[in-house]
Formats: structure tokens, C-alpha cells, sequence
């Protein structure tokens, strides 16, 4: 039995209606915002990620390991240019570092490392 349900994915970044905006767009999800320095995206089926302010927040340094990534976010996509265009014109930044031929790095808005990946 488990003791806990509805796991939560939870983001920290310096500017959460904007996270969630840029990631609400990316996956098509509902956004909702609260005064207490909190955003939600949810899909149809309640799967949600959370993002959450922090004061003074230092973006992950990817590749390198002096301010670690700490977790990604990895996205599926039909195409990898289409789905490159789309992610540029929501405000991502394509990351200088491409390790591999099936996706593509990215850096959100607050800096985190995200990837778009066809299988």
C-alpha cells in the first residue's frame, strides 16, 4: 500500500508565472498562478509540475558541475528542427553544447537544461 500519492515535480526559479508560461506553451498544459510565489501547469489528466520562487537563484552551469543541473526535464517531439523553431520562439535558448544526434539541449528561461528528444 502506498504511504503517499501524486507525486510532484517542483522547479525553483526566480520568476514562476513565467516558467510555468514557457512550459504551459511547450506541452499545451493549463497554467495557474498564486500569490505566495507559486505556478502550476497541469495536463487533462492532473499530471502537474510546480515551480516555486527563490530569492537570489543561481541557474544550473551545464555541461560543467559548479552549480549542478540537478534534473532535467526531457520532452518528446516529431521533429527536432520543428520542434526546435518552437521552443526558440517561446523564449528557450539553444544550448552551445549538443552531445548527441537524437535531441537537442536547451535552456529554459531561469537557465535550467531541457531537452527535446525523437525516439
Amino acid at each position: 500500500m502506498a504511504i503517499a500519492r501524486v507525486p510532484n515535480t517542483v522547479i525553483d526559479c526566480p520568476d514562476p508565472e513565467a516558467l510555468a508560461t514557457f512550459y504551459g506553451a511547450l506541452l499545451d498544459w493549463k497554467v495557474s498562478v498564486d500569490d505566495n510565489g507559486w505556478a502550476d501547469i497541469t495536463d487533462v489528466t492532473g499530471q502537474r509540475f510546480a515551480f516555486q520562487k527563490v530569492e537570489n537563484y543561481t541557474p544550473p552551469e551545464w555541461p560543467g558541475q559548479d552549480v549542478p543541473q540537478q534534473m532535467h526535464i526531457d520532452v518528446d517531439v516529431d521533429d527536432l528542427d520543428e520542434g526546435e523553431a518552437a521552443v526558440l520562439a517561446l523564449g528557450a535558448t539553444k544550448h552551445e553544447f549538443q552531445p548527441g544526434e537524437t535531441f537537442r539541449v536547451f535552456l529554459d528561461p531561469a537557465g535550467h537544461p531541457f531537452c527535446i528528444c525523437v525516439g
